[in-house]
């Protein structure tokens, strides 16, 4: 009887509301995207040590699988933090810990560029953690702190520059598929994924993968406050652990995240600060660099990347 009497108020619930007129229920299952929030990680002090962080790969924009943005970093998070950052005075100064094989060479240049802007404009310390892997364009992007302290597990270094595609041709001629190109130079399918690549276009290629080189050896020069001659002694593309940059002096010294924090409130002159960082309930906030296409993995990529398969 009790369960006869809940089924007829299920019913009469229903056709009340099918009486009643048309009803939209609106239910969101993804987050929308919101403004950076500031979250505490440790600490009650009013000054303030904010905490980034450069992990996985690095590309120009959010280059989303599936709605996904994890395992990316992009210059629109680094330059949306700064920002705030910058109109924060109570951020004293900055630690910047890195776990990254490095990624694009544009992406990296430009997340080293807004670092330095930010660092100059607001005048704080930044010192950079380097924690298990931070190699190519994350040992690139390590260049704008003022001290580089390295996890003692951490590998570090292949300072260099790759360019790769692949060669689909046998494949093509595998399965009879041919492809039709119309263009108006003869250069204009240069690095061609359909055929292997002509001495020419390999000379080409070569040119301007030494112009992204010598920047990069540039970039660690000034950095590190060493000899061209002795950075390019290093930059030949090998990885270092922790030990044997510190020696070759493209890290300062040894310890971990702890010992980033200590140094950060020491240069800044501070007594009890909070560690606090940025997150965000949701997706990204445009800024000039999030509206970049999200064509990432599209045409010839010249890559800060540490390739461990690289031929």
């Amino acid at each position: 009887m009790r369960r006869l009497k809940i089924c007829c108020l299920v019913w009469l619930a229903v056709w009340l509301l099918a009486t009643a007129g048309c009803v939209t229920v609106k239910v969101s299952l993804f987050e929308e995207p919101g403004p950076l929030k500031e979250k505490t990680i440790s600490g009650y002090g009013r000054d303030k040590i904010l905490l980034m962080e450069i992990a996985g790969v690095i590309l120009e924009g959010p280059h989303r699988i599936l709605g996904l943005t994890k395992g990316v970093t992009s210059p629109s998070r680094i330059k949306e933090e700064l920002e705030k950052a910058a109109k924060d005075d109570r951020v004293k100064a900055v630690v910047l810990k890195i776990n990254s094989p490095g990624g694009t060479v544009s992406g990296a240049d430009v997340i080293l560029h807004e670092l330095k802007a930010f660092k100059a404009a607001k005048a704080v310390p930044v010192v950079v953690c380097l924690q298990g892997l931070a190699t190519s364009g994350g040992y690139y992007v390590a260049q704008a702190g003022d001290t580089i302290i390295a996890y003692p597990t951490c590998i570090t270094g292949s300072i260099g520059v790759i360019a790769m595609k692949f060669n689909l041709r046998g494949l093509m001629d595998k399965f009879g598929v041919d492809d039709d190109v119309v263009k108006s130079g003869k250069w204009k399918d240069f690095w061609s994924p359909f055929r292997a690549a002509t001495p020419q276009e390999k000379e080409m290629m070569q040119q301007v993968i030494n112009d992204f080189y010598r920047r990069f050896v540039d970039v660690v020069a000034q950095g590190r406050q060493l000899s061209l001659q002795k950075t390019r002694e290093v930059a030949d593309g090998r990885i270092f652990t922790a030990s044997q940059a510190r020696d070759l002096g493209l890290v300062d010294q040894l310890g971990y995240l702890d010992d980033a924090l200590e140094l950060a409130r020491v240069k800044a002159g501070l007594d009890a600060p909070k560690v606090i960082t940025y997150h965000r309930p949701g997706g990204y906030k445009p800024t000039i660099y999030s509206l970049m296409p999200d064509l990432d993995m599209a045409g010839p990529q010249f890559l800060y990347l540490w390739w461990a398969g690289g031929a």
